[in-house]
């Protein structure tokens, strides 16, 4: 169930003659709520209570719920980009998320953001385990002042990553096919070319319309091969 909230619609670019302005204030935004809500509801109010108290003692299944409901999310991103022909309406990420909660209710209280209980996730992604390189800050200084570029794969191996994060898994064999080649291209002998038929076998299977296999590994591995890129291994 998706909403939007509070503030106005900001207007659009296109179609509007520029005007004069002295100060360019920030301008307010709408903030837009997506909310999952599982198909097969709770047995009862005390089973709920469980659930919820399961996950306050563990941050591995809050996690875990929380990238189910993200794939859910981003599946329906996926769909609007596709409809709409828009390539810039990226996927979704809790790092990104103004709020995260998690709770029980029901089913018109919870699509209007009332919970009869639920917990609130901190922000950031606290807890949940880093896959930035060392430095990021200062990498980034490095490539907008034209200190250092940027290898061709990585972007092509955050996008298997993103895919893949997302249950996109064909699309993520595809693209770490891609992302393989480029890394040989540029890295030569340091590139992970272990990986080239497990790899291969995966895009193959997409192709043929099948859900690839064993590609986790082979990502991490391009996504390793580029962080030792970084540190100078």
């Amino acid at each position: 169930m998706l909403g939007t909230l509070a503030a106005p619609e900001k207007r659009r670019l296109r179609g509007r003659r520029p005007r004069s302005l002295e100060s360019a204030e920030p301008e307010l935004v709408p903030t837009a709520r997506a909310t999952v809500v599982r198909p097969k509801p709770f047995g009862s109010r005390a089973e709920a209570d469980s659930w919820l108290a399961s996950l306050r003692r563990n941050p591995g299944a809050v996690h875990a719920e929380l990238d189910s409901a993200l794939r859910v999310v981003n599946r329906a991103r996926a769909a609007q980009r596709a409809a709409a022909g828009d390539p810039y309406a990226g996927d979704l990420s809790a790092e990104n998320a103004l709020a995260c909660r998690l709770g029980y209710g029901s089913g018109e209280a919870v699509a209007e953001g009332r919970f009869a209980d639920a917990i609130e996730l901190p922000r950031a992604g606290a807890g949940r385990p880093r896959r930035s390189m060392q430095a990021p800050d200062e990498r980034f200084a490095a490539l907008l002042s034209g200190r250092e570029e940027p290898l061709l794969a990585e972007e092509l191996v955050l996008r298997a990553r993103a895919d893949l994060n997302a249950g996109r898994e064909r699309q993520a064999a595809l693209e770490a096919r891609i992302a393989l080649e480029a890394l040989v291209a540029e890295l030569g002998e340091r590139a992970p070319v272990d990986q080239r038929e497990r790899i291969s076998a995966a895009a193959n299977a997409a192709l043929e319309g099948q859900t690839p296999v064993e590609l986790e590994q082979a990502v991490a591995a391009l996504e390793a091969a580029i962080r030792r890129r970084r540190l100078g291994r």
